[in-house]
């Protein structure tokens, strides 16, 4: 399946919620979904009652689309976290957020997580010393993500580090200038979106 290339804010309106996909502009009242909080198209208006399994599908097209995930990725995503032991839902949030691109958007290297993704390929970024310039590579505990030798010489780099500055970080990561560390796994209060997680699982489990 190919990625998604339409206009990104149509997605936020069929979720009925904000996936903070255009960094800056989702915190305006240039906001897509401030302006029409409806879903898109000829009949986004009219009032719709979803079944079991439409709520399921909703919820895991909701995080796959806010990590930016295709498809067959997030299936796999799912795999691994039934091999882990725990609760099935919370492994799978640890995976995604897991990813360098959520990472590195996490650490306020970039202003969204398309932003990210796409610095990363650009190759940005090092982890633990060695160019990583694969977007769903997953960090681990202890992994050390930075902004390669002289990358804040970007005017790019340097916007998006002067608009980030006083961006609150989340616990489980640590920053010090244009270095962070993964101190810990992340855990669902960390995430700053309503997931329920438990639809996903039973989605997967039919």
């Amino acid at each position: 399946m190919a990625r998604y290339t339409g206009a990104v804010c149509r997605q936020c309106r069929r979720e009925g919620t904000k996936l903070f996909l255009k960094g800056e502009k989702c915190y305006s009242e240039k906001c897509a979904l401030a302006r029409r909080s409806y879903a898109p198209g000829q009949h986004g208006q009219s009032r719709k009652k979803f079944s079991e399994y439409g709520l399921q599908l909703r919820e895991k097209q909701k995080v796959r689309r806010y990590y930016g995930v295709l498809e067959s990725q997030f299936a796999k995503y799912f795999e691994m976290a039934e091999k882990k032991s725990g609760v099935t839902g919370e492994n799978l949030l640890q995976i995604v957020e897991s990813r360098l691109d959520n990472v590195v958007f996490r650490l306020g290297f970039a202003m969204s997580r398309p932003e990210a993704r796409q610095l990363v390929r650009h190759g940005f970024f090092t982890v633990n010393g060695k160019k990583v310039n694969i977007p769903s590579y997953l960090v681990k505990v202890g992994d050390v993500i930075a902004l390669k030798e002289g990358a804040t010489s970007s005017s790019k780099i340097k916007a998006i580090l002067e608009a980030n500055e006083k961006k609150a970080i989340v616990k489980w990561l640590e920053l010090d200038g244009t270095t962070g560390k993964v101190v810990a796994l992340a855990q669902k209060e960390d995430i700053d979106l309503a997931i329920e997680e438990h639809l996903i699982v039973e989605l997967y489990s039919k």
